[in-house]
């Protein structure tokens, strides 16, 4: 996938939902619904989410869409540019670069106090926003050292531009940051003892204001001297080296109401429930053509407004006689096809269907995925499309991502899911498909056990409460996020491809 463009770039993304305390319940509670997801969406690509009720499937896409804010992290949309776009944001968090130094050095005094847990848990939040800001700071106004080679950066601009003496000593600063950003890490890890992750915290924090302190005052130096090389080399073609190293995502978490209601219109979803999602009240012409007037695309009432539904209508496969139906005179596969004539209206680059075709029949479910397929091709669209069933997922997805409790556990394409599954979730689901196959003595394989509570989920792999290949790593250790192969990602300390004599060995020595 290295050749195609990042659409959309998640990075830690975390959404965690507050649970309405108890009388005299000191510890906030939380819903841990997505945590720390990492992941990219191509554009022109299908991009297929598959997992047990209840484990965030849902929960990501609306996330995704900013219909729930996030708790922390960042949601890249590359739809646009920061010079395009121009969101108020990226000049709120340079003004805050020095709020941020403060913020770093309040945090490492209250980390140094006796604590209870209650403050250790609202420390912990306080350090995720903090260092969330810090690197919208170094992301946007980093600019030439947030290429991912440092030292190819500094060689460019000396050897090319003759600068540096302006870039070089702070790409050097900017360098230790990078080999930094996760300085409250500690803080994350829950096996950890208060006392030191208390210790870890002061620390870690400490050693990072002065580097902060450091780009801050170079960072007005720097911008003047970018702006001095782009005149210089204005209209030259190796300068758009220079602006390469520069990343230009919207995050879109960062957006106000109004800036996120512009990116509506390229950014739309198709709900799970074909009926409730559609208001009663409104005919199929005003829920379709409701966007277009909204984003003003057409005005209301215009001949061209109604020819245009029209066109969508067709394509999605509703008659133009239904025009002034209302909702409740359609089929479960006509309301689906209205949703997906409202969603796809507005032109936009991005769609997420979130379980589009689950509460229909077999026979419809064929007609509504060809008709996803059709209009992808015809608009060039990018989709993130939710479901439990792998079959279905399968046939209409580029790559998948399998979830559980909250956290990616694997990403590939459908032939090495389904032929070389490498975390022992994914091979249990495939287990559990029914098949027409004629297989002699086949049984589905249940899960044993029950999904664990997202409020308070187990230590280590999340899964090990009901793999069958669990030993006492995946019990106390999170597993890394680690690439395979060339595209196949999986977070498990023992790879089904891998497993064998290292598990054996991890059980004889766990059994002396």
């Amino acid at each position: 996938m290295a050749d195609k463009k990042v659409l959309i770039r998640m990075r830690n993304l975390t959404k965690h939902f507050p649970i309405k305390r108890k009388f005299l319940q000191r510890e906030q509670l939380f819903v841990q619904a997505n945590d720390d997801i990492t992941l990219d969406i191509y554009e022109g690509e299908t991009l297929g989410l598959v997992g047990e009720s209840g484990c965030g499937k849902s929960t990501l896409g609306r996330v995704l869409l900013q219909l729930y804010p996030q708790t922390s992290g960042s949601t890249l949309y590359y739809g646009r540019t920061l010079e395009e776009f121009k969101p108020k944001y990226v000049r709120r968090l340079i003004n805050q670069l020095a709020g941020i130094v403060t913020d770093y050095e309040r945090l490492a005094t209250e980390s140094g106090k006796d604590l209870l847990e209650e403050d250790i848990s609202t420390l912990d939040r306080r350090a995720r926003r903090v260092r969330q800001r810090y690197e919208d700071v170094l992301r946007i106004a980093g600019g030439l050292v947030l290429a991912d080679d440092l030292h190819e950066a500094s060689r460019v601009l000396e050897a090319e531009y003759e600068a540096g003496t302006v870039y070089v000593p702070l790409a050097a600063q900017l360098a230790n940051l990078e080999l930094n950003r996760d300085t409250l890490q500690a803080i994350d890890a829950r096996t950890m003892e208060d006392n030191q992750r208390l210790a870890d915290c002061k620390q870690e924090i400490a050693a990072l204001v002065p580097a902060l302190r450091r780009a801050q005052l170079e960072f007005d130096t720097r911008r003047e001297a970018v702006d001095k090389l782009k005149e210089r080399y204005a209209g030259k073609k190796d300068f758009s080296r220079l602006d390469g190293m520069q990343d230009h995502g919207i995050d879109l978490a960062k957006l106000t109401a109004e800036e996120m209601r512009v990116l509506r219109r390229e950014l739309q979803v198709i709900f799970q429930d074909p009926y409730s999602s559609l208001n009663p009240r409104l005919t199929v012409g005003q829920i379709i053509s409701e966007a277009l007037t909204a984003h003003n695309i057409f005005k209301p009432g215009t001949r061209m407004l109604e020819q245009y539904v029209l066109n969508i209508m067709d394509k999605c496969g509703l008659q133009a006689y239904t025009l002034h139906r209302y909702p409740h005179q359609f089929s479960g596969g006509q309301r689906q096809r209205i949703g997906i004539a409202r969603a796809l209206a507005p032109q936009p680059k991005f769609v997420v269907c979130d379980e589009p075709v689950s509460a229909l029949d077999v026979s419809i479910q064929s007609q509504i995925i060809n008709l996803l397929l059709d209009l992808k091709e015809q608009q060039k669209l990018t989709y993130l499309f939710i479901s439990h069933d792998l079959s279905v997922v399968k046939f209409i997805s580029d790559r998948i991502g399998v979830m559980y409790l909250g956290i990616l556990v694997e990403l590939t394409t459908p032939e090495e899911i389904f032929q070389n599954p490498l975390h022992p979730y994914t091979e249990a689901l495939l287990e559990a498909i029914p098949t027409t196959e004629d297989e002699a003595n086949r049984e589905l394989a249940l899960i044993k056990g029950d999904i664990p509570s997202s409020i308070n989920p187990p230590s280590g792999c999340r899964f090990h409460t009901r793999c069958k290949y669990a030993v006492g790593a995946c019990k106390e250790v999170v597993p890394e996020w680690t690439e395979m192969k060339p595209g196949h990602f999986v977070a498990c300390h023992y790879p089904l491809a891998n497993r064998g004599e290292t598990v054996v060995q991890e059980v004889k020595g766990a059994s002396s």
